[in-house]
């Protein structure tokens, strides 16, 4: 009774841990400093939401608010949030570590700010991620090898940054991924072949990279939900893969300006969903029909 009795059931914590991230951040719009105030239940705060159970902070959406200034540490207190969207501001700097605490966290959202630094090793600690969206900032070095722990990550958004070096094999290992974007990096190297064995995707984006290499025969035979498949402004060579046309559900296929050669598969004709074709800039040949 006595430990039931000093349980924590409030949302002090919570409560600082947003305050110090108020004082810290500029926003120039005022809207947190009109509305983040003591007077008002901090579950009625704008782009709060707390959970019914415990009455927690689950929720923190401040996407397009103008934010600035780095993401403060104070964030990895709130130990029950389960979605945070910070997408759309002007933060910058890396991210701190202390992000890496908030374990049920499930949609992380970083997308369209002016982050840097390395791809984050403690990544891998928030292991309930399904969305993970850090397109369009200045991140670089490598991916960190954590990331592929994240074995119920759904959506992957990581174009334009600079991450370097090979897409590791241990990508093979996210088999509920079903959209991949990383396009407008550094990246060099083989696609590695454990990526055809994530058969849920649906999207897979790696544009204006300096990959190299051929595309399996049997791509679309192991990757049947395909819908996307961009892969423009690369080095690939060798021929397409003859299941292009097994890929029923295709809508764009993208892979100008590569070295692929040969003759472009007949069977692309059978691709009737399809609203974006662009082969351009390679060294193929016209389709060659069955008489």
């Amino acid at each position: 009774m006595a430990s039931l009795a000093t349980t924590p059931r409030n949302i002090t914590t919570d409560l600082s841990a947003l305050l110090a991230f108020k004082s810290h951040v500029v926003a120039p719009h005022s809207v947190l400093a009109n509305n983040w105030s003591i007077s008002i239940p901090v579950c009625n705060w704008v782009g709060v939401s707390c959970g019914a159970r415990h009455g927690r902070v689950t929720a923190l959406n401040l996407s397009h608010m103008a934010l600035g200034r780095s993401i403060p540490p104070h964030l990895g207190n709130l130990s029950f949030l389960l979605y945070l969207d910070l997408g759309n501001n002007n933060f910058s700097g890396p991210l701190p570590n202390q992000l890496g605490k908030l374990r049920r966290l499930r949609y992380f959202n970083l997308n369209n700010n002016k982050l840097s630094g390395d791809f984050p090793s403690w990544i891998g600690s928030l292991s309930e991620l399904t969305f993970l969206g850090f397109y369009n900032n200045t991140f670089t070095g490598t991916f960190s090898q954590s990331l592929f722990n994240l074995s119920k990550l759904e959506i992957l958004w990581s174009s334009y940054n600079f991450i370097e070096g090979n897409i590791p094999s241990e990508i093979g290992k996210l088999l509920n991924l079903k959209e991949l974007y990383l396009r407008d990096n550094l990246l060099t190297g083989p696609i590695p072949s454990t990526i055809y064995n994530i058969s849920s995707l649906k999207t897979l984006d790696l544009d204006s990279n300096s990959l190299s290499g051929s595309l399996p025969e049997d791509l679309c035979n192991r990757l049947p939900k395909l819908e996307r498949l961009f892969l423009s402004s690369n080095g690939l060579t060798g021929q397409l893969p003859p299941s292009l046309g097994d890929c029923t559900e295709l809508i764009g296929l993208l892979l100008p300006s590569n070295h692929f050669t040969g003759r472009i598969p007949e069977h692309i004709g059978n691709l009737t969903g399809l609203l974006g074709l662009y082969l351009q800039d390679n060294n193929l040949q016209g389709m060659q029909f069955s008489p």
